[in-house]
């Protein structure tokens, strides 16, 4: 019969693989971003939030935190890596005040997590009281990653429009927290359970919303196209006009005057 244990870990490598997709769901979002050379009605609170998630657990997966954690260690080194990336973007992409606010956000949560690790690491003796400190964190931060996204929801009721909620963002999230819910409840792990039953809550959540104003997302896309395309025939017929009035201001026709 096979262990719990054995299971824990296969359960943990497929919350990893799952994980790193959910790191790398906004990769499409940030492909746009490069491609307009700017970051839009896009948040950057999503990023700046699963960031600090990621340090924390980091922290907590360390060996003098918690030893026998190098499954929570392992992704989210990568996870804080990979988020820490897109920040970088989004500041490079931003301008004036909220480039600096990005960036001071960042600066601050940096210096935050590093001070919190070195006290807790110095001032307390025993792994189980320095699981519990960060162990804590991580759940009051790890509930903040998954709540993130609720300022884009705000935006999409009050638009009625999911364009600037990312579906695979979504999707990665809900598979997420499900898989790492399943690995804490294998071996109960509280400071991983609350967070990421939170999160597989409010991704169902993000998911309704996608599915309630897909339609009216499309059709606002295409009305915004068609009116690019009104415009741009508008321009055209507007040289036009302005040729021939000038052909006539000169006594000859447009289509003779390089004769």
């Amino acid at each position: 019969m096979v262990s719990a244990d054995i299971i824990r870990t296969v359960v943990g490598i497929l919350g990893n693989v799952i994980a790193l997709g959910l790191f790398l769901s906004p990769v499409p979002t940030f492909y746009r971003i490069w491609k307009k050379g700017s970051v839009e009605q896009f948040s950057p609170v999503p990023y700046l939030a699963t960031l600090l998630n990621c340090m924390f657990w980091v922290v907590y997966g360390l060996p003098l935190v918690h030893p026998g954690s190098t499954l929570v260690l392992t992704i989210n080194g990568s996870g804080s890596f990979i988020e820490l990336f897109y920040v970088f973007l989004f500041i490079f992409y931003s301008e004036g005040p909220r480039r600096l606010r990005v960036l001071l956000i960042l600066l601050t949560e940096i210096a935050f997590v590093g001070a919190v690790a070195l006290s807790v690491i110095e001032a307390t003796p025993s792994y189980d009281r320095r699981s519990l400190i960060i162990g804590i964190l991580c759940v009051f931060f790890g509930t903040m990653m998954y709540a993130a996204p609720l300022s884009v929801m705000k935006l999409v009721i009050q638009t009625k429009s999911v364009e600037y909620m990312p579906l695979f963002l979504s999707v990665a999230s809900f598979l997420n927290g499900a898989c790492w819910t399943t690995y804490a409840l294998i071996r109960f792990d509280l400071f991983i359970t609350i967070p990421n039953s939170l999160g597989v809550l409010f991704a169902v959540a993000q998911l309704v919303l996608y599915a309630v104003y897909y339609k009216s997302t499309r059709r606002q896309i295409e009305a915004r196209k068609s009116k690019a395309e009104t415009s741009v025939v508008e321009v055209v017929v507007m040289e036009e006009s302005n040729k021939i009035c000038k052909a006539t201001q000169n006594g000859s026709h447009p289509e003779t005057q390089n004769t």
